[in-house]
């Protein structure tokens, strides 16, 4: 009897039901927290898009010299905050200052052709108007001859009568002869003299138009000439290179007595005003985006920080596109490839004093809330 009550009593399964109770009640903890969680994120994926593929962006403003010259002095170092109108660094002027010189002295020398052309003008119009003069005068001694030449030949049609019936001398009627000739070639000598005076007052006239046609081309070069030291003065003011705005300075790639290139890209200015965010979202997320819609912006530099957003616009293209090298898929094998869109995101309060320890570049994961 012992031995049978012994043999029951070890054959009783009392430790594997304990182990069964844990292994469900954790299967059931498991399955609950993991149900929760994955109806969660259904939700939250119905009503939201997200994105860690976005970075922080800002207005960049390069510092690039208008002039070629030699570095004198650099007034800014790396990371140093400067004002638009700054001084950030000094050229060597010299060559400026010499062509300067040259357009002052070229519009002085233009100035003073203005005179001798004004000069050689009026000379003109007194030498026309003194032949015009001439000409009035010669056409008066001209009647006045005519006149001289009727009379005269009225007095020898009547002398040459009375020398037919010897009422007069021969000595008369030649008298009369020689004074109708002498009227007659004073009328020529004064119509010469006219016409003389008529060419002169025509080549005076045309001298005046000439005159006054260089005075207009001389007038012409005192204005490029001007313009020449507009120019040289612009040029001489971009020796010193300034702050186009507000703003942060990159590494400063300069040294002094370096030679610069008109064009060449020196520096950065991080311009002080309000940053933004650039997400680039898949082109299957963006069926239910739109403008307004608002953000949930998380900073990997600020983790404990949530800023606010709204998307402000959509680029015109795909990141694809405005790449060195867009893709061409009319080419070579075709291989289908999620394309991403930038979106503009900006934030909704603008004196954060988290928002003003932004740089551009930092990472940035964004929650946009569907409408």
């Amino acid at each position: 009897m012992e031995t049978n009550q012994n043999t029951g009593a070890a054959n009783e399964p009392v430790a594997p039901k304990k182990k069964s109770y844990t292994f469900v009640i954790i299967l059931a903890v498991l399955l609950i927290v993991g149900g929760t969680w994955g109806y969660n994120k259904y939700n939250h994926g119905q009503h939201h898009e997200e994105t860690d593929d976005a970075q922080i962006d800002a207005d960049i403003s390069p510092v690039i010299p208008r002039v070629a010259g030699y570095i004198t002095e650099i007034r800014v170092k790396d990371n140093q905050m400067v004002h638009k109108g700054d001084t950030l660094i000094i050229l060597d002027n010299r060559d400026q200052k010499i062509k300067l010189e040259q357009a002052e002295a070229n519009l002085y020398a233009s100035q003073g052709n203005l005179v001798v052309a004004n000069a050689t003008t009026n000379a003109s119009q007194a030498s026309g108007s003194t032949y015009i003069a001439n000409v009035e005068v010669a056409e008066a001694q001209i009647e006045q001859a005519k006149v001289s030449v009727w009379r005269t030949t009225q007095d020898l049609v009547r002398y040459e009568n009375l020398i037919k019936d010897h009422s007069i001398t021969q000595q008369e009627y030649e008298q009369a002869l020689a004074a109708k000739q002498t009227a007659e070639r004073q009328l020529q000598v004064l119509i010469s003299q006219k016409n003389a005076a008529l060419r002169q007052a025509k080549a005076a006239t045309s001298q005046t138009r000439a005159t006054s046609s260089q005075t207009g081309v001389v007038n012409a070069t005192i204005k490029a000439r001007q313009a020449d030291i507009d120019n040289a003065k612009l040029n001489l003011s971009y020796t010193v290179i300034t702050a186009p705005t507000d703003g942060h300075v990159s590494k400063v790639n300069a040294q002094v007595g370096q030679y610069l290139q008109a064009g060449q890209s020196l520096f950065s200015i991080i311009a002080n005003t309000q940053p933004w965010v650039v997400a680039n979202m898949k082109e299957t997320q963006l069926t239910k985006m739109k403008l307004g819609q608002n953000v949930k912006v998380h900073i990997d530099a600020y983790p404990d920080h949530v800023f606010e957003g709204k998307v402000a616009s959509f680029s015109p293209a795909t990141g694809a596109r405005f790449a060195l090298l867009p893709p061409d898929n009319a080419s070579g094998n075709f291989v289908k490839v999620v394309q991403r869109l930038p979106v503009r995101i900006e934030f909704k309060e603008s004196n954060d004093e988290f928002i003003r320890r932004l740089r551009p570049g930092m990472n940035v994961f964004v929650d946009v809330e569907l409408d």
